[in-house]
């Protein structure tokens, strides 16, 4: 499956951006779909999961409350709309498609970074 992430920008803080992650090749009909974001220096980490079959989500306790992680099946696509953005949610941002688990190792399939800067 080939992952098209987009979305990204720059924003002043408070504001928001909603990114897309549009998969082609296949269906995300059994997999778990997550954004990951790393800051220069720093590891790649989960921000939001989603179980496409269930709907069941997962959150960072970072982005709980702010973020918020959908599906469209007639598009094939996930969404993570960001809110009250944080100058400390500024990374690249990558969308990724797995069978299980929330960690990058679990995750077979990368989309692209998309920059999120959040200017204070």
């Amino acid at each position: 499956v080939q992952l098209q992430a987009s979305g990204g920008g720059l924003v002043q803080t408070g504001g928001s951006l909603r990114l897309s992650c549009a998969a082609s090749g296949r269906t995300f009909s059994d997999l778990v779909v997550g954004w990951f974001r790393q800051a220069p220096g720093k590891e790649r980490d989960i921000v939001a999961a989603i179980v496409w079959s269930t709907r069941s989500t997962y959150y960072a306790d970072s982005v709980k409350g702010r973020f918020t992680i959908s599906r469209e099946n007639a598009r094939n696509t996930v969404y993570l709309q960001m809110n009250s953005l944080k100058p400390e949610d500024t990374a690249l941002y990558y969308c990724a498609a797995g069978v299980g688990g929330l960690q990058p190792r679990d995750f077979n399939y990368w989309g692209q970074g998309t920059q999120v800067t959040v200017s204070s």
